[in-house]
């Protein structure tokens, strides 16, 4: 039986006969193929743009395309300037940089743990920020940012547990997702116990912190989500090749070179900063690091050189379409974004599981 790389070489091969390759040419070959997906990848940024350009122009407060151009050189009136730059802008660019930075969270966690179900959700990030928010809200009854500070310490306390156990007692690949599914019910168990002993007005704020809205954060906060999704971004693309070692077995890695207990260990740190920002800043935002790179799969194959950026790109589309449609059809963010990506992302990933059963 072949193995993985020679089957990866062979069909390689075959594929040249359809450019009229000769042999030794697997270089073009693969360099012509990622060229026609980078393509669509451009596509996909066209409508990243449009999206963008319909959620800032449209709204209770309508604004025309010349307004827009006004407003990036200054030359509107006070109004315009203000919907703009303080409120759907943030907004725009928030759902961009979180529906990447969780769509690469959930990539990087299916790759190194070799799990089709890794994300911030299934590994207790996310239900661990929630515990730390609830807590702040009802226990502490903290301001805003002592709230965002209690939700990013939750979150990492989660992934920190799950990194002892795996650093310490050489947890294999599997029985880390697990030990993550047990974060994830132990949070959401202090969280419903949180909720019996909360006030009315409580309740209702841990509910709709819960809730998962791209519209609460500032310029700020953006800016330091935009840094740990650089990092993220950062990261993959320099061990995009030891990823695709990865998909190979861990045997396999390590005869190539890879050391792979630390690109796994760190790998798994840097996403849990940028999903325990990404859920202290915007609430739980359920499904979207599973559908989104699941997604790419299907579109580009599962090498990282071409489903990094596809699995990027698809995550902020996924994300911003779907605040846009709470917003503008719904009613002025009257739907939270969370609830749009649970609702449609688990039937899209029971229909994955179907189609990857038959």
């Amino acid at each position: 039986m072949e193995s993985g790389i020679e089957h990866f070489t062979s069909t390689i091969k075959d594929s040249g006969n359809q450019y009229g390759a000769s042999p030794g040419t697997i270089t073009s070959v693969y360099l012509k193929h990622v060229h026609k997906k980078y393509y669509l990848l451009a596509l996909f940024l066209g409508v990243i743009f449009l999206v963008a350009v319909f959620a800032v122009a449209k709204g209770a407060y309508d604004i025309p395309v010349k307004g827009l151009f006004g407003a990036l050189t200054g030359n509107t009136d006070a109004t315009t300037a203000v919907v703009i730059t303080n409120i759907r802008l943030p907004r725009v660019v928030a759902a961009i940089l979180c529906g990447w930075g969780l769509s690469l969270s959930g990539l990087c966690l299916q790759t190194l743990l070799r799990n089709p179900l890794g994300s911030p959700i299934t590994f207790g990030i996310s239900h661990g920020a929630a515990f730390g928010a609830a807590a702040a809200i009802v226990i502490f009854g903290t301001g805003m940012v002592s709230v965002t500070a209690f939700a990013f310490a939750g979150g990492m306390t989660a992934t920190l547990v799950i990194l002892f156990l795996a650093k310490f007692k050489r947890l294999s690949p599997t029985a880390i997702i697990l030990a993550g599914v047990a974060m994830h019910s132990l949070f959401l168990s202090g969280i419903y116990l949180i909720q019996y002993i909360a006030t009315e007005t409580e309740l209702a704020q841990v509910v709709f912190w819960t809730f998962g809205d791209v519209a609460r954060s500032s310029w700020k906060e953006i800016g330091l989500l935009a840094g740990a999704v650089f990092l993220i971004s950062t990261f993959l693309v320099i061990f995009r090749w030891d990823l695709n070692a990865f998909s190979l077995g861990d045997e396999t890695a390590k005869g190539l070179g890879i050391s792979v207990n630390t690109i796994r260990l760190t790998g798994m740190a840097i996403v849990t900063i940028v999903a325990a920002l990404a859920t202290s800043f915007h609430g739980i935002i359920g499904f979207l690091g599973l559908i989104a790179p699941h997604t790419a799969r299907r579109l580009v194959g599962d090498d990282h050189c071409i489903l990094i950026p596809f699995s990027a790109v698809l995550g902020a589309i996924l994300l911003l379409t779907a605040d846009t449609f709470g917003r503008f059809f719904i009613g002025s963010g009257s739907l939270p974004v969370g609830v749009i990506t649970s609702f449609l992302g688990a039937p899209v990933f029971l229909y994955f599981l179907v189609k990857e059963h038959k």
